[in-house]
């Protein structure tokens, strides 16, 4: 994690600030995260998947392409999950219309 918040920090503009939603998973709370200056993270409540616009993502592809199947092996499992990955962000719409928040919309 604290590699994907450098990854994010460098594309930041100079002088701006961002803000990362997070949820309490463990490696997002951890006291060994190294926070860049230049992000602030902002904890999401527990238990709330409904404030976390991934949440969301993740029930659309079960719900569509992962579950209510039997897989034959770990290769298998693997193999189905990248097909729907691929299936996924081959619709950029269906992702912003998943994860859209009509009370989150800023002005």
């Amino acid at each position: 994690m604290t590699l994907h918040l450098a990854e994010i920090s460098i594309a930041i503009a100079p002088g701006a600030h961002a803000v990362v939603l997070m949820d309490q998973a463990g490696w997002h709370t951890t006291g060994k995260l190294d926070v860049p200056a230049n992000i602030s993270i902002i904890a999401l409540p527990a238990k709330c998947p409904e404030l976390n616009p991934v949440e969301n993502i993740w029930q659309f592809m079960r719900d569509n392409w992962l579950s209510n199947r039997v897989f034959t092996s770990y290769d298998n499992i693997i193999d189905h999950c990248c097909e729907a990955w691929t299936k996924l962000v081959d619709q950029p719409w269906r992702i912003m219309t998943i994860g859209r928040r009509r009370w989150a919309c800023g002005s």
